[in-house]
C-alpha cells in the first residue's frame, strides 16, 4: 500500500483514536482493552484495528491476555502494537532524508562532532525562546510531545518516578545509520532546550526500541 493510501485510512475519526490509543501504550494492546479506552464497541473496534493492521500502520499478533498457560488459560486473543515501518507523504516530492543522511556521512567524516552538538545546543535554546528552563517534568512532557518524542513518565512498582522516557525519536531514520553522531546531536538539542543546570536535564541512557535520551529530574527537585 502506498503511503499516501496508509495514511488516507486515519482520516476516519475513531479509527484515528484506536491508532493513537495503540502507539500510546507502547505494548501489545487486545481489542477489548481498545475498545473500552474509546468508548467504542468491540466489533467496531475489531474491524478499524484490522484496517489499520492491513494498512501497514499497526502489526498484530495473539497471546493469552490472562497471563495463565495450558487447560482452562483461554484462547488466545489478538493484540496489536504500531508497526515498525515508517510512513510519509510530500506534495510535491521531496527527499529530505538522503539529504540528511549525506550531511550527516560528510560530518561524520571530517569529525565535526562538537560544531554540530554546539549548533543543534543553540538551536534548542532558541526553541526554548526568551522562557526559563522547564520548571518541571510535567511541562518537560508537554514540551516534547510537541515535538514528537512520544514522552512518558517512568513507572517503578506502579509509582511515577523523576524520569521521563521518550518512545520516539525524531530523527531515527538519520540515527540508524549515524547512532553517535545524530544520538549526540539529539542530547545536544534537548540540552538546549532544558538547560543544564535548571529543575530538569537531559542525558544519555539508550534504550532498545526508544529514544536515545532520558530527561530527569534534577537533585533536590524531584517532583
Amino acid at each position: 500500500m502506498e503511503d499516501i493510501d496508509a495514511i488516507a485510512v486515519l482520516q476516519d475519526p475513531v479509527r484515528r483514536r484506536l491508532y493513537e490509543y495503540v502507539v500510546a501504550q507502547g505494548r501489545e494492546v487486545g481489542r477489548n482493552e481498545a475498545a473500552e479506552a474509546t468508548g467504542v464497541a468491540r466489533t467496531l473496534a475489531a474491524h478499524h484495528l484490522d484496517r489499520l493492521t492491513g494498512a501497514g500502520l499497526l502489526e498484530s499478533g495473539s497471546r493469552r491476555l490472562s497471563g495463565r498457560s495450558g487447560p482452562g488459560a483461554g484462547r488466545p486473543a489478538k493484540v496489536y502494537t504500531r508497526a515498525r515501518g515508517e510512513r510519509s507523504v510530500s506534495l510535491p516530492a521531496r527527499d529530505y532524508r538522503t539529504a540528511a543522511e549525506l550531511l550527516a556521512e560528510a560530518a561524520e567524516e571530517a569529525g565535526l562532532d562538537a560544531g554540530l552538538c554546539a549548533a543543534a545546543r543553540r538551536r534548542g535554546e532558541a526553541l526554548r525562546g526568551p522562557a526559563g528552563p522547564c520548571g518541571d517534568l510535567e511541562g518537560a512532557v508537554e514540551t516534547l510531545a510537541a515535538r514528537g518524542y512520544e514522552p512518558y513518565r517512568e513507572d517503578v512498582e506502579g509509582r511515577a518516578v523523576g524520569a521521563v522516557r521518550m518512545r520516539n525519536c525524531p530523527f531515527h531514520a538519520v540515527a540508524e545509520s549515524f547512532p553517535p553522531l545524530v544520538c549526540g546531536m539529539n542530547l545536544a538539542l534537548l540540552e538546549g532546550l532544558f538547560g543544564t543546570e535548571g529543575p530538569v536535564r537531559a542525558r544519555m541512557d539508550a534504550r532498545p526500541g526508544e529514544c536515545c535520551v532520558v530527561v530527569e529530574a534534577s537533585k533536590n527537585n524531584d517532583d
